[in-house]
């Protein structure tokens, strides 16, 4: 009853608005005498580790610096000939792709071809599989590439910035499909394609990439996509963007990149760890 109650509230809120504003304030500097305790107390309130921070805590100028803190070097280890993790987070979702069709919660499902924003894109997928990951504000916001390949395109999806916690995926039908987001597309290395989806939410201020400056939340509200040629190279375990605070990202895998492996719901799981298989080795 709460979660729908608070659904309810935020449909007559300006959630572009709030967001942008969460996003303002969180780059504001903080004192340097002040940063210890106040990132201390965020750490402490949501249950983030400040320990794993690169840097020791009084060189991060504002909350929005803090929230997209690299890890000290080693803490996340690469698991070798995998499809993995790109983000610290817990599994929302897992499955195989049927009839266009993907999972959000129990009872409820949303098209992939209305996330991917592209009917025809999202029959490569048909067969393949695919996991949500929800990171919470505790977690470590970058997010990095699952396998070795060549991002070929990437867009910008406007929308809606609900919730992506529990009781928005129960209760706002589509939630993944109708949030802003940014579609990359991956082929993998050794063959078959990916889909890494970042998906905006209330008060996440924005969503960025390290390569290209489309970003969620953005003032411009229209599709922008964007075609790599040269394709752009990365390997598995390098920084493809970060979330400005807590979110999602759903992961699709065609059948010839690969298989997700199956996830428990509501695991946790850190960047790197192994998620899935890759195709087999030619020869």
């Amino acid at each position: 009853m709460l979660g729908r109650l608070l659904i309810l509230l935020l449909a007559v809120l300006p959630k572009h608005a709030l967001s942008r504003g969460a996003g303002w304030l969180a780059t504001r500097t903080i004192p340097i005498g002040w940063r210890s305790a106040v990132y201390r107390g965020y750490s402490r309130l949501f249950g983030a580790k400040p320990e794993e921070a690169e840097l020791p805590l009084e060189q991060y100028p504002s909350i929005n610096a803090f929230f997209t803190r690299a890890l000290k070097p080693g803490l996340r280890p690469l698991a070798p000939n995998a499809i993995v993790s790109p983000v610290d987070a817990a599994v929302g979702a897992y499955g195989v792709v049927q009839a266009d069709t993907l999972v959000q919660a129990k009872g409820r499902t949303y098209s992939l071809a209305a996330l991917l924003g592209d009917a025809e894109l999202a029959r490569d997928f048909e067969g393949g599989t695919y996991t949500t990951l929800y990171l919470s504000p505790k977690d470590y916001h970058r997010i990095h590439v699952p396998l070795s390949g060549r991002v070929t395109a990437a867009a910008y999806i406007p929308g809606e910035l609900w919730p992506v916690n529990a009781a928005a995926v129960t209760h706002v039908a589509d939630l993944f499909a109708v949030n802003e987001r940014i579609v990359v597309m991956m082929d993998g290395e050794q063959g078959g394609r990916m889909a890494i989806v970042p998906v905006g939410a209330t008060m996440v201020g924005m969503t960025r990439l390290v390569f290209d400056d489309l970003h969620t939340n953005a003032r411009r509200r229209e599709v922008q996509r964007r075609s790599y040629s040269p394709p752009i190279s990365l390997t598995a375990g390098d920084q493809l963007g970060h979330f400005e605070f807590g979110s999602t990202v759903v992961l699709v895998c065609s059948r010839d990149a690969g298989v997700i492996e199956p996830l428990t719901l509501g695991a946790s799981v850190t960047m790197g760890q192994r998620i899935g298989a890759l195709p087999a080795q030619a020869g």
